[in-house]
């Protein structure tokens, strides 16, 4: 029990009980959930009703923002938990709410192909033409609904770049511990621009906190016999 409440007063009398004992005050463990087979395991809580906490999990459902959609998607893995506790367990792969994390991008790519007809990337865009000819040919748009689709199918430079690499940042915005799930958004704007800065640094720092683990047990040059 998180609380002292149980315990007897320093002169040795045991102290009144004005409350029962309240779940909350259990001190469970975290459920630090890890990348892997999905486990969920349920709960019981105040109430008699049900928490679901995701030890394990491997994929989550993820909105892309700007072009309204959504899609079921492999997460891949975490790159920085630097919302609530940056620098915080930087090699332990926890996924809990807030943290940057990728995932596979094929789920977006397909959804955008379909749905503009044109590929994601620049790169793609060479040998398209070739392949789509006859489709192009079959549905006759119009010069005004192509234009539309030109317009509205441009995408941030920084996510194309990562379309490029097959991978996506995203931020998970569900609470794994409590829900059981890992749902969250894609990184776009403002927040992927300002997180490409962040991360060079807490790379450079996680490695910095390598070096000095690995040197923790090495005897000063001072010390040293000779």
């Amino acid at each position: 029990m998180n609380s002292s409440r149980h315990k007897r007063s320093a002169t040795g009398a045991q102290r009144p009980h004005y409350r029962k004992k309240r779940k909350f005050e259990l001190g469970r463990q975290a459920a630090s959930t890890k990348l892997g087979p999905k486990r969920v395991h349920t709960v019981r809580v105040r109430g008699g009703n049900l928490k679901y906490r995701a030890l394990r999990l491997e994929s989550g459902n993820f909105a892309w923002g700007s072009e309204q959609t959504t899609r079921k998607t492999r997460i891949i893995g975490v790159v920085s938990i630097y919302m609530d506790y940056i620098h915080q367990n930087w090699f332990d792969d926890d996924r809990g709410k807030s943290a940057i994390i990728q995932v596979d991008a094929t789920p977006f790519r397909q959804w955008y192909e379909a749905h503009y007809a044109q590929p994601v990337t620049k790169k793609g865009a060479k040998t398209a033409p070739a392949e789509g000819a006859a489709a192009t040919e079959e549905t006759k748009k119009s010069k005004h609904v192509l234009r539309t689709l030109e317009q509205l199918a441009k995408i941030d430079p920084l996510l194309e770049t990562q379309f490029a690499a097959g991978r996506l940042y995203a931020a998970i915005s569900s609470r794994p511990g409590q829900s059981g799930r890992a749902d969250g958004y894609i990184l776009e704007g403002r927040e992927l621009e300002d997180f490409a800065v962040v991360l060079p640094q807490e790379v450079a720092y996680g490695q910095a906190e390598a070096r000095t683990d690995d040197n923790r047990g090495e005897v000063p040059l001072n010390m040293r016999e000779g």
